[in-house]
């Protein structure tokens, strides 16, 4: 008897042994064990990773970068700033030094010499004979001797095809073999959060590439073009970048850096980018035709407020009310009214005059494009002939 219970007591003595070592080292195989907090895994995100050495694994985003930086070129160029008064209040306005660049050792911007603009391009077509560059309008305009530097160390002249002011944009041709265009990307599928690179040259230092996230989607009234739908993104973008790519982690083009906010000429993580759907419009139109054309219906949009949505008895403050319509203007042919709400245009949201504008001006002319509005809190939809957008009104509001 007493043999049993040094048996028992033994048996005991391991099983609890066991028991003490399996929890110290595999606490999840005990059963009794609950966690303090539920939680929802999940497994590990898709992310780029650079396997070539298993034993080391790391996070890179080295072939999206490769597979752009190839694909971007240094644009530098001659340009005559006119003269102002010194003490000028353009002297030191950020927009002036946006356009004009002037030197850093410079104490007055105003009065400067003839000097060297920098910027950024990527290559957006190849053939035999050489290719086309799209850059930024403010990086070639005015200018000229406009040489490219591309990765590789070749240096070619360039000229401008033409130029697009109220979008910020311009197309380069460049004589030469060898490029390598950029693969173009799906802007319109960026989302906010989505990882992206910057590519360009800052400051002249030489290529370079940064990360960041895209911060903010469709901003507008910025005051910086009159066509604005930027992807903003905290990819820090200096002085030089302007023309540059906004790739996704893929190496894909869904963007041309054109602006930054700041108050110190650097990077302040507030930078913006020309989406790649709006830019390849502009491109292929300026190939074609040497410029663009821009669709026109003859109305003065203006935005919903509050005492508009109460007073026309709209359920939201969404649309545009048309504001003015242009006698035998497009829209005035087709039926469009005073105090008509539009809210769609070819089944796209209109969420403001901002958006009412772009859309609208980038309709072909010649085309028809149905006008969902709200007239008499009733919707209704109404077919208007686009126009195509006279020269002088681009200082004008009237779309």
């Amino acid at each position: 008897m007493r043999r049993l219970w040094i048996i028992f007591a033994e048996f005991v003595t391991v099983t609890l042994a066991l028991v003490f070592v399996v929890t110290l080292i595999r606490p999840d195989w005990n059963p009794w064990r609950k966690n303090v907090v539920e939680i929802r895994e999940t497994a590990a995100p898709g992310v780029l990773l650079n396997v070539a050495n298993p034993g080391n694994v790391r996070l890179t985003y080295s072939d999206a970068a490769k597979k752009a930086m190839i694909s971007v070129v240094n644009v530098s160029s001659s340009r005559t700033v006119a003269a102002l008064p010194a003490g000028h209040p353009l002297s030191n306005d950020p927009l002036f030094r946006r356009f004009f660049n002037p030197p850093e050792d410079q104490d007055d911007p105003a009065q400067s010499e003839p000097q060297a603009s920098l910027g950024s391009g990527v290559i957006v077509n190849a053939d035999d004979k050489g290719g086309y560059v799209l850059t930024n309008d403010h990086v070639v305009s005015s200018s000229t001797d406009i040489k490219i530097s591309f990765a590789d160390g070749r240096v070619m002249m360039a000229k401008v095809v033409g130029s697009d002011p109220d979008s910020d944009l311009a197309v380069l041709r460049v004589e030469g073999k060898g490029l390598t265009p950029i693969t173009f990307g799906q802007s319109e599928k960026a989302a906010v959060g989505d990882v992206v690179l910057a590519v360009g040259d800052p400051f002249g230092v030489g290529q370079t590439v940064t990360m960041g996230i895209v911060s903010a989607l469709g901003r507008n009234r910025l005051g910086i073009n009159a066509y604005e739908n930027f992807i903003q993104t905290d990819a820090a973008i200096n002085p030089g970048n302007s023309g540059g790519a906004l790739v996704d982690v893929n190496g894909n083009l869904i963007g041309i850096n054109s602006v930054i906010y700041s108050r110190t000429g650097g990077s302040l993580g507030i930078g913006f980018a020309i989406p790649v759907s709006m830019a390849k419009d502009v491109m292929e139109q300026i190939i074609a035709n040497g410029s663009v054309t821009r669709g026109f219906v003859g109305i003065g949009p203006q935005d919903i407020t509050p005492e508009l949505v109460e007073s026309l008895g709209l359920s939201a403050a969404r649309g545009a009310l048309v504001s003015s319509v242009g006698r035998s203007s497009p829209a005035d042919k087709a039926g469009l009214k005073l105090g008509d709400v539009i809210i769609a245009i070819d089944e796209k949201a209109i969420q403001d005059s901002k958006a009412a504008m772009t859309v609208i001006a980038s309709l072909k002319p010649g085309a028809e494009a149905k006008f969902k509005i709200i007239r008499s809190q009733k919707e209704m939809t109404v077919n208007v002939t686009i126009g195509k957008r006279p020269k002088q009104l681009r200082q004008n509001i009237k779309e």
